[in-house]
């Protein structure tokens, strides 16, 4: 066992027999039941794909249930554009930029074969005479340094389950060394090679990690629905903690024919495909079967259900963001700003909406206060409780949410934003370096006010550049080796 693996093991395992004294005195822990928790991360969702968030094509009853018995966060926010950040940081409570995974993880490069090897994640900047800047490298994995939600949650005594996809690393760094007593399908790929049993493309795309096929033909979406009932009915008597990551709505796109047929034969809006759609649709079912079984458990008035995404979604190809301008990858609202609903029986009031802007770091601490469990307290946790804002009996303290993607992907340069109130600045390493928003009266950022307003350009760049050093963010550098009339 590796010296940091072992560290982690036994100082966690410490504090789960050091006894209730040993968490946070919440009041929680000691009541009789203990709240269950079910986080929903579906893949490349965006803000407006669901009919509660505005969509008139996708329908989505089930979810739109959820957040009538719930609240809605119409300001809620993925730590970043791409998929590999902002697992890690739900998993972790802390920001990309600070963890280092700033980008999705690129499992398939031979460079990450070797340091899978080595077992080492690379530190050389990397780049080419075509590109103006190196970039730092991007991990093939998430550290086991990192202190898990999964694993705070087991030493507060939690069954821990993880279903479908994970994308944080190779078999070593699987949810099952992060804290996860179960793990269905989640493995280092980011999209599931085909989403029909036996879930194979080729030699270079094989089946889904941790998931066995077992009946050709059956859609992948059903099946993790059919382990979600699986798990929830096992573990109905001990409070458990279920992190449901269905592949879909990802590429490639692929649904159950009658779904499909059903939405072709829809009047479309701006959002036109009629797969997407059906995948969106198989996602809700999945939903409701999950909301379904926990009411004939008896389990709902003690589970608290947390649904989002890890990113906008994919603009163009599969969905329209629109008001939102662009979608994954970019640094423009569509890229970022993802649903977030919460039902907490008994707790929040249904059907409300919530104007506060969140963010993924924040699900570790309120899960972890939620469940009278303590934080580490060796390391910067960014992410604050929603319990005030979900109680309605108070404020978040911080004043400004950031992001850091310091990579090229495709015509997107590094970037780096702030957003302070109803003020976003992008910033970028290359090209135009500012473009300033005010979201309140300009929510599709058509309006750069950055010339107009370069007294808020300067406030919010020392913020972000505070931030930049406390996080100890890797920044692009200059290439010397650029040669810009290269063809």
């Amino acid at each position: 066992m590796k010296r940091r693996i072992f560290l982690k093991s036994v100082g966690w395992g410490a504090l789960a027999l050091a006894g209730p004294g040993a968490f946070s005195a919440c009041g929680i822990l000691q009541k009789k039941e203990k709240l269950n928790f079910i986080l929903i991360n579906i893949d490349d969702l965006g803000w407006k794909d669901l009919a509660c968030y505005g969509s008139r094509y996708y329908e989505t009853p089930n979810i739109d249930r959820l957040a009538a018995q719930g609240v809605r966060f119409t300001d809620a926010y993925a730590s970043c554009a791409v998929c590999s950040p902002t697992r890690a940081s739900i998993m972790t409570g802390r920001y990309p930029a600070r963890i280092g995974v700033t980008d999705w993880i690129h499992h398939l490069d031979k460079q990450g074969e070797e340091a899978y090897k080595e077992g080492k994640n690379p530190t050389a900047y990397i780049g080419g005479k075509r590109r103006r800047l190196l970039c730092p490298p991007n991990p093939y994995w998430m550290e086991l340094d990192e202190v898990t939600i999964a694993e705070v949650l087991r030493t507060a005594g939690y069954a821990t389950c993880h279903i479908g996809k994970w994308h944080l690393g190779y078999e070593p760094w699987f949810p099952d060394k992060q804290g996860f007593d179960i793990n269905i399908g989640g493995g280092e790929i980011g999209q599931p090679p085909t989403y029909f049993d036996p879930y194979y493309l080729n030699e270079q795309r094989p089946s889904i990690p941790a998931l066995l096929p077992r009946r050709q033909g059956e859609y992948l979406t059903d099946r993790e629905s059919d382990e979600t009932i699986r798990f929830l009915k096992e573990h109905r008597d001990r409070p458990f903690f279920l992190h449901m990551c269905h592949y879909a709505v990802h590429t490639p796109l692929q649904a159950r024919e009658e779904f499909v047929a059903k939405y072709e034969n829809k009047d479309k809006t701006n959002q036109t495909n009629a797969v997407y759609a059906a995948m969106i649709e198989s996602v809700d079912r999945a939903v409701g079967r999950m909301l379904s079984t926990l009411d004939e458990l008896g389990l709902t008035e003690r589970t608290l259900v947390i649904f989002t995404s890890d990113n906008g979604g994919l603009q163009d190809y599969s969905t329209d963001n629109a008001p939102l301008r662009a979608g994954k990858g970019y640094p423009y609202e569509g890229g970022i700003r993802v649903p977030l609903i919460v039902r907490w029986p008994g707790v929040v009031e249904n059907g409300r909406v919530c104007e506060v802007p969140v963010t993924s770091v924040d699900h570790f601490p309120t899960l972890a206060e939620l469940a009278g469990a303590r934080i580490p307290s060796d390391r910067v946790i960014d992410g604050e409780s929603l319990l005030p804002v979900l109680k309605e009996t108070g404020s978040l303290r911080r004043e400004a949410v950031f992001w850091h993607f310091p990579h090229y992907r495709g015509e997107v340069v590094p970037y780096s934003i702030i957003r302070k109130g109803d003020w976003k600045l992008i910033k970028r390493y290359e090209g135009q370096t500012f473009e300033l928003y005010n979201l309140k009266e300009d929510l599709s950022e058509k309006s750069d006010l950055s010339e107009e307003r370069p007294e808020k350009v300067k406030e919010l760049e020392v913020e972000l550049n505070a931030w930049l050093k406390d996080t100890q963010a890797k920044l692009p550098r200059e290439n010397p080796d650029y040669e810009p009339d290269l063809k």
